[in-house]
This record gives C-alpha cells, structure tokens and sequence, in this order.
C-alpha cells in the first residue's frame, strides 16, 4: 500500500520508535511515580525523558509545564473545559476541528459562554484583523489551529500571539497537523496553551499527546484520580504534572513518543518541513494538470503543510477515495475530516473532500502514483 494519510496518523514509524517501546515493554512497565523499587525509577526516567523533549522541541522552559494525554482531542479538552469560566467569550476560527468546536458548543450549553468563529476564505485563510474585531472586553480565550486539518494553512500564531497578549487574553493552539512539522516556541509565539499529538508529525504510537500549560495558568483537572503524590489530600495536587495526569501512564507509549521526538530535533522540523513541501508542491502541479480536478486550499508556491485536499469534478469524495484503496492501493482520507467549518467555508459541504497527506517517509514514486491513479479514475467520469 502506499500510505497517503498521515495527516490521521504518520505511518511507518521510525526503527527508533519501536525499539524504544520493546525495550520498554521488557524494562520498564511499573508504575511511574508509584514506587521506590528500580523498575519504577527506571520508569519514571522514561516518562521524564519524554517530557524534556517534548520541551525542547517547543521551546518550554520547565517540563513540568507539560501534562501528557491520549491525544490532542483530550489535551483540548482539558484546556477549554478546564480554562473556560461561567459567562466568558470565546473567539475561534472557523477552520477548527471538532475537537475545539463541540468542547466550546458544549460551554455554550452548560456555561453561558459565547463563541465567536473567525471567517476563513475559500483558501483557509485567516486575518489577525478578524481576529482582533471578534475580541470583546469579556473575552478571556482564543483558539486557533495552527494549520488546517483539511487545506493545510498556515495559521500566522506569532500575529494572534502578540495581538492576544495586547488584550489580555490567552491563546490556545491546535498543534495537531503542526507539531514536529512546523518551528513551534511556545514564548516567541506567545503561546498559552499547545495540545499535541504524539502520533503524527513527532512520529509517536497512538494514544500519546500533550498539553502545555503556560506557568500562570491554573486550570480545572478534567481526571481526578490517584496521582502518587500527596494520596493524603482529598484534592487533585497542586504540583504539575501530576494535577493533570491522573491514573497510570502509557509508558511504553510514551517511550515510543521520546524516541520519534528525538528523531524529529535530529532531523530538525525545518528539514522536515522542506522535504514534506516539495512533495505536496509535485502533487499540487500534478493534479492540477487533470481536467476536472479542483485543487483546495493553498496555491502552488504557497506556504502550507503536507495535505493536499481535492475533489474529482462532482463525484462524492468517499466514492473517489474507496476506488483509490480498493483498485490502486492507495490510502487516502475522505469526507469531512471532522472539520464542517472548513467545508462550510470553502463550499464543499456537500461533497467533502479527498484529502492526501504526506509524511517523512512519502516518496516521489507514492506522488506519481496517485496522480497517475487520479488521472485514470477522472478519466471514467468523463
């Protein structure tokens, strides 16, 4: 198969990465934090290590301002439900995924929280100025993607991280198709809040993410539970991480995230970014040669992150990406891409998208082959 659909999960993972889990699954399954003995420390050292590249990679200072997770929807959830008070206003855009959009329509339920979405045009793109004319005196957050998960935009975050600290209101980012791919520095940004995912761009296993949360901030936990520390208090501790890490890790898990983590800062995001580019930019040109192939988001030139969304003339995107698998071997993703916004902005709700991504180990032939497959199936729709 070629895999054309990392932007859901990249796929291989690096050697690296697997030879950090099974070495973990044979040395180091205890409890972190939850006991003295050697397998235990030797667990937690593996734990912390993931932290401090974590870190580094984002440029945070002390690594117990990171709370690992299951994924960015949980890391986002804990940030909104945890940060977000009775009354407040919210500003989002509208290319966010339902991880932030059904979080916030929930507060809008349960909280008396106001939501304003932030128009995108028909390429995803959206305007600090917008965003500065959706900011109310009661405005306490703002969440932005910092790339979309449906077009690949680039979201300007240093623009909306100045603009947001001018106000006085703090800026939660959606790093799940950015993280590992784009520089990222949580303080040159101004950056409040980062959700990410251990299992896309860092390269990581499923079921590992992260939440950075700035040193100012307190927020509500969204688990309550064993800890490992202070088990006397009724209460969630204070101490960080552990406030927000109830329960007991998925260490081999996070073995594995430490290990695509440290592939990525040997690699540099910047290397990464350049190789991804070039191959989305020979698809672009690619399909865009095609008769009746519509091409969304980005232009060719411009800057974006390795999706390539596009639908062949009037045909349902589901149908286009069943015949890629089932006839060409080709894993692509179709639909909404749990993101109607994006569709709603752009048009296309109605038939979705085919969206292609590519990833670290996509090569010039997996490109060739899909236009070549496309090509082929526009051809018998003609």
């Amino acid at each position: 198969m070629r895999y054309l659909d990392n932007a859901a999960s990249s796929w291989p993972k690096p050697p690296s990465v697997m030879e950090a889990m099974m070495n973990s699954m044979n040395e180091s399954t205890a409890g972190p934090g939850r006991g003295s003995h050697s397998m235990s420390l030797k667990t937690s050292r593996v734990v912390f290590d993931a932290r401090k590249n974590a870190a580094k990679l984002f440029g945070v200072r002390n690594p117990n301002d990171i709370a690992f997770t299951m994924n960015t929807t949980m890391s986002l959830n804990l940030a909104i439900n945890g940060f977000v008070r009775e009354g407040d206003h919210v500003v989002c855009t509208m290319i966010e995924h339902n991880s932030v959009r059904r979080p916030l329509e929930h507060l809008k339920r349960t909280r008396n929280v106001s939501v304003t979405y932030v128009p995108a045009d028909t390429h995803g793109n959206i305007q600090v100025a917008d965003v500065t004319a959706a900011i109310r005196p009661e405005t306490t957050l703002c969440v932005v993607a910092h790339s979309s998960n449906l077009l690949g935009t680039i979201v300007d975050v240093p623009g909306i991280g100045a603009l947001c600290r001018s106000k006085g209101v703090r800026l939660l980012v959606d790093a799940a198709q950015s993280a590992g791919i784009l520089p990222i520095h949580v303080d040159q940004m101004g950056i409040d809040m980062l959700a990410f995912p251990g299992h896309k761009g860092l390269m990581g296993p499923q079921g590992t993410g992260g939440l950075y949360i700035h040193p100012e901030l307190e927020l509500e936990p969204l688990l309550y539970g064993g800890t490992g520390s202070q088990s006397e208090e009724i209460d969630q501790p204070r101490v960080r991480p552990d406030r927000y890490e109830a329960g007991t890790h998925n260490t081999v898990g996070l073995a594995g995230l430490s290990a695509g983590i440290k592939f990525v800062l040997e690699q540099t995001v910047e290397e990464i970014y350049k190789k991804e580019w070039a191959l989305t930019q020979r698809l672009m040109e690619g399909l865009g040669l095609i008769e009746g192939i519509h091409v969304l988001g980005p232009k060719i030139g411009q800057a974006k992150t390795g999706i390539v969304a596009f639908n062949v003339k009037n045909v349902d995107s589901s149908e286009i990406a069943f015949i890629l698998d089932q006839s060409f071997e080709i894993a692509v993703r179709s639909g909404y891409h749990c993101t109607p916004l994006s569709h709603e902005s752009i048009g296309t709700l109605e038939q979705g998208a085919v969206r292609a991504s590519v990833g670290f180990y996509t090569t010039i032939e997996d490109i060739d082959a899909l236009i070549d497959a496309v090509k082929d199936i526009a051809a018998n729709y003609a």
